[in-house]
């Protein structure tokens, strides 16, 4: 949602006349309404029948981060534990809940809509937070975890980026060129508007590693106290193979190092996924045949590398390119931290929000 506001804020400053600003406004309020409808509907009874028609449907949702409160302070792919056990209620009241094996299967209800829960990034908070809910509501999830921790990290570059840009300071300078915390506290360049964080993204794990190593001394990640660290602690290993031992977990990959897999040479493409699959294997003595894609990002290239490595089906948020064969890849709707239980419910539904 930010990312939103940051293209709204761009496109006004290289010229766009006040109506297109005042087109989006008028669109957000329309949204507004149509969300306090669906929640009145809901407190009436009335949505039900959208319920029961969805029958037969299915839906892969994708989940970040879980934290205990103040899920927006570094981005906005966090919920709170609170609102997973919301949805958690309402897809045993609603839905039909089934793991990825029984979706990969077709194992599917003609009696109530499918929905199919999954996790990307590894984070820690995970174990803490989400595997308890799953294990007491008996929902099944799968989570793609990357390799990050066998690289020596112990956080995601991205989320590195995001709580540093959080408290660090107004600019920075990086590989000579200025960059300023605009008002979503992400830094700009000064040269051309463009933001650090898509610089980075579009670099090797080299650059990332760099980037932190820079960064690093002006941060203060090793003060960090356990609240904060829910928000960027990655899975350990050991911690990995305990949330695989629970019948209500499985284990994908999501990567390596976190990387936009589009961005990075064949060969390395090729030693990402390889690493990836072996980490995770050894790691939870299991095989580990599925793959979400890093931000989505995908090409034929990266699947077939995919498909080298011994990965057989893979996630993204929706079909980039028109393969001849979409049934290697499924896509999925991301929770949306910004709207009621009712209204994600749903979008859950609808495909969109």
């Amino acid at each position: 949602m930010t990312g939103g506001a940051e293209r709204v804020q761009l496109t006004f400053a290289i010229g766009q006349t006040p109506m297109g600003f005042i087109g989006r406004r008028i669109a957000q309020a329309t949204r507004q309404l149509r969300y306090l409808r669906n929640d009145l509907r809901q407190a009436t009874g009335l949505n039900h029948r959208v319920f029961r028609h969805a029958a037969g449907g299915v839906r892969i949702i994708t989940y970040h981060g879980i934290c205990m409160d103040n899920p927006l302070r570094f981005n906005a792919s966090f919920i709170t534990a609170k609102t997973l056990e919301a949805h958690l209620r309402f897809y045993k009241e609603h839905f039909n809940i089934i793991s990825l094996d029984d979706y990969l299967a077709g194992n599917i209800s003609k009696e109530r809509f499918n929905v199919c829960l999954t996790f990307d990034d590894g984070h820690h908070n995970n174990l803490k937070y989400a595997l308890p809910l799953l294990e007491k509501y008996k929902a099944p999830a799968t989570f793609f975890v990357t390799g990050i921790r066998e690289a020596g990290y112990d956080i995601l570059w991205n989320d590195f980026l995001a709580v540093f840009s959080r408290s660090g300071p107004k600019q920075i300078t990086y590989k000579g060129e200025l960059f300023h915390k605009n008002r979503w506290n992400h830094y700009v360049s000064t040269k051309d508007g463009h933001l650090l964080r898509d610089q980075i993204r579009a670099g090797d794990f080299s650059l990332k590693i760099e980037l932190m190593k820079l960064l690093d001394p002006a941060s203060d990640f090793s003060h960090k106290n356990a609240v904060d660290k829910d928000y960027w602690l990655q899975m350990t290993p050991e911690e990995i193979a305990i949330l695989s031992q629970s019948p209500y977990a499985q284990i994908g990959g999501h990567s390596f190092y976190h990387n936009d897999l589009t961005k990075v040479s064949s060969e390395s493409l090729a030693t990402d996924f390889t690493s990836c699959r072996h980490f995770l294997e050894d790691t939870i003595q299991e095989e580990v045949n599925t793959f979400a894609f890093p931000y989505g990002s995908y090409t034929p290239a990266v699947t077939e590398a995919g498909l080298s490595a011994g990965f057989n089906h893979f996630f993204a948020l929706a079909h980039l390119h028109n393969e001849s064969d979409n049934t290697l890849i499924s896509e999925r709707l991301v929770v949306n931290p910004y709207i009621s239980t009712t209204n994600q419910m749903l979008a859950t539904i609808r495909g969109h929000y």
